[in-house]
Order: structure tokens, then sequence, then C-alpha cells
């Protein structure tokens, strides 16, 4: 690789791959898309919670198959995004020359919400099927199977994906200090979650770990920078070997 002249900038070389915000942004749409239909929103009844009884949980799926049909679509969907997202952010924390072990921790997050979203999606078209919705015990089983995946199961990865890119972006200044700060709490947040397996009450950290999310990923995505100067690649190549 030739140098640059003494007194000269040294060239920048980009990241060679889409655009961070764009998932984040592609990720949101269609998880937000996907609850429209199950929420208040798309008319009633809407999703239940865990802690309703059956007969109402029942009588959801039973009265609005299409709806689930519909969101179950387009969370299958958002599961791709996220995890496109989460292969190219690491991806390029590592480009930027971060070696710390939260790009591997954010690695597992990302992937492992993507898979819970696929998950707890394949669940709610098996809920939408024509027939299933007739046995009680049978639909109250894969609801709370499904909301296990998506429930804490989304925000306990979640939180140690925005855990992981904030806490090595801190200490090498590669995020504002607002989204840096935004994710680790973002991601303590998300652990805490972990609680609502064992009590009820701990569901509010869920959609708190959850719409904020939404949030910071675009945010990550769109100032985590994408170039390094030559000199700086160089500097890393000679490092790995």
């Amino acid at each position: 690789m030739a140098t640059a002249p003494s007194g000269t900038p040294s060239p920048r070389i980009r990241h060679q791959g889409p655009p961070l915000a764009l998932l984040a942004s592609i990720f949101t749409l269609l998880f937000l898309a996907g609850l429209a239909p199950v929420t208040m929103f798309g008319g009633t009844p809407h999703f239940p919670g865990p802690s309703e009884p059956t007969t109402t949980i029942l009588a959801f799926f039973q009265a609005r198959p299409s709806a689930v049909l519909l969101c179950a679509f387009l969370h299958f969907g958002s599961a791709v995004a996220l995890g496109l997202f989460t292969a190219c952010i690491v991806n390029q924390m590592r480009f930027l020359g971060v070696r710390a072990a939260g790009v591997s921790i954010a690695l597992f997050g990302g992937l492992a919400t993507a898979i819970g979203i696929f998950i707890s999606s394949c669940v709610l078209w098996t809920l939408a099927q024509p027939g299933v919705a007739q046995d009680a015990a049978l639909v109250n089983a894969l609801y709370h199977f499904g909301f296990a995946f998506g429930g804490p199961g989304y925000s306990v990865p979640l939180g140690l994906l925005m855990a992981g890119v904030s806490i090595p972006a801190a200490f090498t200044r590669l995020l504002p200090r607002w989204v840096t700060v935004l994710g680790i709490a973002l991601g303590v947040c998300g652990e805490l979650s972990w609680l609502n397996l064992m009590l009820p009450k701990a569901l509010f950290l869920i959609p708190l770990t959850r719409f904020p999310g939404f949030v910071w990923l675009i945010a990550a995505g769109l100032l985590l920078p994408r170039t390094v100067t030559a000199d700086r690649a160089r500097s890393m190549q000679m490092t790995r070997t």
C-alpha cells in the first residue's frame, strides 16, 4: 500500500456493507407495522397480556386470526433485518479497530434476539391456522411459549446487543455520549427484564427496553463511523499479523 506524501492527509478507507441506519429502520418499521394489526390500532379485541385469563387469550385468537397472521409475517421479516444489522455492526466495529469482548457479546445478543423473533413469529403463525384456536389448552401453551421468546427472550439479548456495542464505543469514542449512555442504560434494563419470568410485575421492563431500543438502533447505525484512515487500517493490519 502506497503511503501518502508527507504533509498530506492520509486517504480514508470505507467499510464495505449496507448502511446500518437503513437496516435498523427496516427492522423498526416492520416490527411496528406487525404490532399495528393486533393492538388497539387494528381493532378489538387486541393482543392479550400474559396475565390475562385463558378465556381472554382464546377469544382473541379465535376472533383475529388474520391480524395474527399479518403480525407473524411482518415480524418474521423484521428478524431478518435485525440479523443483518447485527452482523454488519459487529463487522463495522471490528473494521474500526475494536477488539473488545463486547463486540462478540453484541453478536451473540443480536442473533439471539433475531432467533427469538423468528420463533415467536412462527408460534403466532401456528396459532393463526384454522382449527388451532379451538383447543384452549393448546392455545394457552403456544401463547406462553411464544411470549417467552417474544418477551424476555427479546429484551434480554437485545440488551446484550446494545450494551455490547455501547461500552467499547464509549471507551473508543466512536459514538456520541448520549448514544452510549442510552445503550448502556437500555442494556441494564434489558437484563433486568429477565425477572419477568418469575415476577409478573416486571413486565414493564420489556417495552421499556423494546421501544427506546428502536431509537438506539437507528442512532447507532447512523452515527457509527464508516471510514478509517489508510494509516490506521495499515496499523490494524500489522497488529493482526
